[in-house]
């Protein structure tokens, strides 16, 4: 039988995967940087496949080596968690978050279960408003972490996901070809509805905006039932939606980000602990910054890393 992998490697690959660089890996690890090439060559000798190859000055992982960084990060996880079960010092207290509701029910149930399993006796309390409101929150000493979409005008957030932002309409009516489109949007401060007017605005399209909504269930009732056209991140799409692209005439969108924002608190040690798991449990089902266009498995979702959405994809209907 194999000797089981080594799990001092694996953190030393993981940083080397986040930092681009052995150099910066070998810092965090507070390894030399000779340690870590030997580290990752005795790795790469027990996995029998290159991780690495070089990208200019940096170094990227290989399809096997992406492959293996998301088994290192469950296995790095679960070594956490089977020692916070045993610890007698376990955290303890009250922490309050806030995401935006889109977020929260694509989101929070892999976030909850993680960090609930690893702190049971920390009690956590949950606000769902849109990422402007929790920024004040945050500058106000009412949250002690948001889940938030990134923009810089609004200050510093740490981005742990990123993902494409999509025009979206319902898969069983032609909303998208009315000569004046009907739009749903979020308030007017929505970075994602000022992202789609400005690209609406350089292709001298005719819309309206028929919703405004800060409600993330609003925007998508009105995009299932045929009603308006309205733009998602791929992590908000359901059953029922259309994808489009620019062969429908819609002109790409920027990326969304989403961030973590942190607030004055007492306790930084359980605010470092829930950034941590929220930051693990949305890499085990992102997508990763580098995959093709590929299939869309509603179904699966919930267990397994999402693939790119194709414009022109229509999602199962409910």
């Amino acid at each position: 039988m194999k000797a089981p992998l080594d799990l001092d490697q694996l953190q030393t690959f993981i940083s080397i995967a986040d930092t681009g660089s052995f150099t910066r890996a070998a810092e965090e690890v507070l390894r030399t940087q000779s340690a870590v090439s030997m580290q990752m060559r005795r790795l790469e000798e027990r996995i029998g496949k290159p991780l690495f190859e070089k990208d200019g000055r940096t170094n990227r992982l290989t399809e096997e080596g992406d492959k293996l960084l998301s088994y290192a990060r469950r296995l790095l996880y679960l070594n956490r968690e089977t020692l916070a079960a045993f610890d007698d010092r376990r955290l303890e207290g009250t922490i309050r978050i806030g995401t935006p509701d889109d977020y929260a029910d694509r989101f929070l149930p892999e976030i909850m279960a993680r960090f609930t399993r690893s702190n049971p006796r920390v009690e956590l309390t949950v606000i769902c408003e849109p990422t402007p409101g929790l920024v004040e929150h945050i500058k106000r000493g009412n949250l002690d972490l948001a889940l938030v979409t990134h923009n810089d005008t609004r200050g510093q957030s740490e981005v742990v996901r990123r993902e494409p932002l999509l025009w979206v309409t319902s898969a069983n009516h032609a909303t998208h070809e009315q000569e004046v489109l009907p739009m749903a949007f979020g308030r007017p401060n929505c970075i994602w509805r000022r992202a789609a007017v400005d690209v609406l605005d350089r292709q001298n399209r005719d819309y309206r905006i028929l919703f405004t909504s800060f409600s993330a269930t609003v925007i998508t009732a009105a995009v299932l039932s045929g009603l308006a056209i309205s733009v998602l991140p791929e992590c908000a799409l359901r059953p029922g939606m259309r994808v489009l692209g620019e062969a429908d005439g819609f002109g790409v969108l920027p990326d969304c980000r989403i961030g973590i924002m942190r607030g004055q608190t007492s306790r930084p040690e359980i605010v470092d602990a829930l950034a941590r798991h929220i930051s693990e449990s949305l890499d085990n089902i992102s997508v990763p910054l580098g995959e093709e266009t590929g299939s869309f498995d509603f179904a699966a979702l919930a267990f397994a890393k999402m693939k790119r959405s194709k414009p022109n994809q229509i999602l199962p209907g409910w």
